[in-house]
C-alpha cells in the first residue's frame, strides 16, 4: 500500500538500478579503490570543497557513528536536538560503537540555537564530568523544518568560538539544499561544518550513505575505523554508482524537488481541512500535523503514516520521490469524509 510512512518505504529509482547495472561489468579493484569510486570521490570535492574526504557507508547510523568516531572522544559528549536521530532512533549506537554521551536540548521546531547549548559547557577540564567536545543538527531536521544559512553559519562560529566540532546529520540534505535553493558546500564547508553525512537510501538509493569530512586533519585513523566498524564495501563501486548518479546529474535535483513539492500541496490540503491541524512549518518532505484521535486508526488504512507522539496524537506524513498527487488526493478526500460522516 503506497502511503506517508517514510521516504524509506519507497522503492528504488529506476535510474540507480540502471547505474549498478552499468557498474556490473568486468572486474574491478575492491575496497573503494575502483574507477567508479575514484570518480565519485572526485565530484564529492567538487559539490564540497578541494579538502573533502568520503567515505561510504551501508546505512544512516553507521554515518552518523563514522562522523562522531572523529571528532568526539570516548570520554566526550556531542549536544543534539531532543528529536534527533541519533539520540532517539539508533538504538544506542553512538553510545555503545564510540563509548560517548549523546546530551539531547529541549526545541520546539527541531533546531538547536547556540544561547541553547552555552549552559551545557560546563566543567571544561574536569575529570568526573563528560566533555561536550562537538555539536550535532540534523539538516532538515526530524520535523522537517530547514535551517537557514545564517542559522547554521551561527552555529559553526560558535563552534568554533567554543573548541567545538560541529556535524550535520543530512540523511535529507537534499531536500533542504532543495528548499534552500543553495549548493552543498554552501550549507555546511562555508558554514563551519567539520562533516556531514550525506544520505541517499532516503532518496530512491538501494542502498549507501556518504560520510563527508570538510576539514583538514580529521581523518588520520579513518581508514582503520572504517573497516572496524564494519562499513567497509567489498564491492564499494556500486554503491559509489548510486552516488555518482545522483549527484553528479539533476536526479538530486529532480528527486528533493519533487518530494518537497508534494509536501506542499499535502500540507497545504490538510491546512483548509477543519479536521487537521498543522503543527510544524512544512519545509521540505516531512508534514506534522494532529488529527481527531478517532480517525487516526480509518486514515491509516487509507494510507499508512506514523503517529509521531503517542500523547498528543501528533502524526508525521512523509512524501518522496515517487508520491503522486493522486495519493494525496485520495487521503484527504477520506480525511473530509471520515470528518464529516464516518465518525
Amino acid at each position: 500500500m503506497r502511503g506517508f510512512g517514510s521516504d524509506n518505504h519507497s522503492g528504488v529509482h529506476p535510474r540507480f538500478l540502471k547505474a549498478i547495472e552499468r557498474a556490473n561489468i568486468d572486474h574491478e579493484p575492491s575496497y573503494g579503490t575502483d574507477s567508479i569510486t575514484e570518480k565519485t570521490v572526485q565530484l564529492f570535492k567538487e559539490l564540497f570543497g578541494a579538502s573533502a574526504e568520503t567515505y561510504f557507508v551501508f546505512n544512516g547510523t553507521a554515518a552518523n557513528v563514522l562522523s562522531l568516531s572523529a571528532i568526539v572522544k570516548p570520554y566526550g559528549s556531542v549536544l543534539v536536538s531532543d528529536v534527533a536521530h541519533i539520540l532517539n532512533d539508533e538504538c544506542n549506537a553512538p553510545e555503545r560503537q564510540l563509548g560517548i554521551k549523546v546530551i539531547g536540548i529541549k526545541t520546539t521546531n527541531g533546531k538547536l540555537r547556540p544561547e541553547m547549548l552555552r549552559a551545557h559547557l560546563v566543567r571544561r577540564g574536569d575529570q568526573h564530568r563528560s566533555q561536550v567536545q562537538a555539536i550535532s543538527i540534523t539538516q532538515s531536521t526530524e520535523v522537517g523544518t530547514v535551517y537557514s544559512l545564517d542559522e547554521i553559519r551561527a552555529l559553526g562560529e560558535f563552534a568554533r568560538a567554543e573548541r567545538l566540532k560541529f556535524h550535520v546529520d543530512g540523511a535529507r540534505l537534499v531536500n533542504a539544499a532543495e528548499s534552500l535553493g543553495v549548493g552543498f558546500r554552501e550549507m555546511t564547508t562555508d558554514c563551519g561544518v567539520d562533516v556531514v553525512s550525506v544520505g541517499g537510501t532516503k532518496n530512491g538509493l538501494l542502498f549507501g550513505e556518504a560520510v563527508v569530512f570538510l576539514r583538514p586533519g580529521l581523518t588520520e585513523d579513518l581508514r582503520y575505523v572504517h573497516k572496524q566498524l564494519m562499513q567497509l564495501p567489498s564491492k564499494t563501486r556500486f554503491l559509489s554508482a548510486q552516488f555518482l548518479e545522483f549527484l553528479g546529474t539533476d536526479l538530486w535535483h529532480e528527486n528533493a524537488r519533487h518530494a518537497n513539492a508534494m509536501a506542499k500541496l499535502l500540507s497545504d490540503g490538510l491546512n483548509r481541512s477543519p479536521y487537521a491541524e498543522l503543527t510544524q512549518e512544512t519545509q521540505a518532505n516531512a508534514v506534522f500535523v494532529r488529527f481527531p484521535k478517532d480517525l487516526v486508526a480509518k486514515l491509516r488504512e487509507t494510507a499508512f503514516f506514523y503517529v509521531w507522539d503517542e500523547l498528543s496524537f501528533e502524526c508525521r506524513l512523509m512524501t518522496t520521490w515517487d508520491t503522486k498527487v493522486d495519493d494525496i488526493e485520495r487521503l484527504l478526500a477520506q480525511l473530509e469524509h471520515l470528518g464529516s460522516f464516518g465518525r
